[in-house]
């Protein structure tokens, strides 16, 4: 119905940590997403909310699509010449 707002669920997104092996839910906050100019260079990032330790993964063109359409925060690559 117009006028009529529905409220937004938040989108949590499985992940895991390769260092401690946890498996856990995160809230777009806490991911980023930086996008390259190639598949090397694109790639998303969090902090293990188990052990503290810093990941870092390759974020295909799917991944991207869904990190995006999930309000995960971006970061566009630019290379200098």
């Amino acid at each position: 119905m117009p006028g009529i707002s529905t409220p937004k669920v938040p989108v949590l997104f499985k992940a895991a940590c390769p260092d401690c092996r946890a498996r856990f839910e995160l809230s777009a906050g806490a991911l980023r997403l930086a996008i390259g100019a190639s598949r090397r260079t694109t790639f998303y990032s969090f902090t293990c909310p188990e052990c503290g330790a810093a990941v870092r993964k390759p974020a295909g063109e799917r991944i991207v699509e869904l990190l995006t359409g999930g309000g995960v925060r971006t970061l566009r690559l630019h290379s200098t010449l």
